[in-house]
């Protein structure tokens, strides 16, 4: 993880670079969370699963949405190239987001060291799919 001192003008350049060098992947299908009492891990969902994270009491399952699904959200991913500094990537991306369609935005990371390190899952609700997506490749190509 990269600590950098910079101005916000300086910030943001380097991470308008960050979002268009990024592997970017928008997911066909809708996901949702599902919850399952930690005592009882769900192998059945280890094929289709994008993530498991627990707390005390359940483990949160994100999986494709299945129509009982009380919320889906638009899914999409970022894999970084080796050695970019995506430092400050998800406040930057979330809080953009969230001035522009009005949504706020679920973040699941991971660590893949043969694409280059963290990734990061993103998903936003249903309903602003659309803007969101279409926000994303807008500063992708440079426009904010």
């Amino acid at each position: 993880m990269h600590v950098s001192h910079e101005k916000p003008e300086e910030t943001y350049a380097r991470l308008q670079k960050v979002i268009a060098d990024a592997e970017l992947k928008i997911f066909s299908d809708f996901y949702a969370f599902y919850e399952v009492p930690v005592a009882d891990f769900p192998l059945q969902r280890i094929a289709d699963a994008l993530a498991f994270v627990r707390d005390e009491d359940v483990w949160s399952i994100l999986a494709p949405a299945n129509a009982l699904a009380s919320e889906k959200f638009v899914l999409f991913s970022f894999h970084f190239p080796e050695g970019l500094d995506n430092s400050g990537f998800v406040a930057w991306l979330a809080t953009h987001l969230k001035t522009k369609v009005g949504s706020g935005v679920l973040v699941v990371c991971g660590q893949n060291s043969a694409r280059g390190g963290v990734f990061d899952y993103w998903g936003a609700p249903e309903s602003v799919s659309k803007q969101v997506i279409a926000e994303v490749e807008l500063l992708r190509s440079g426009g904010f």
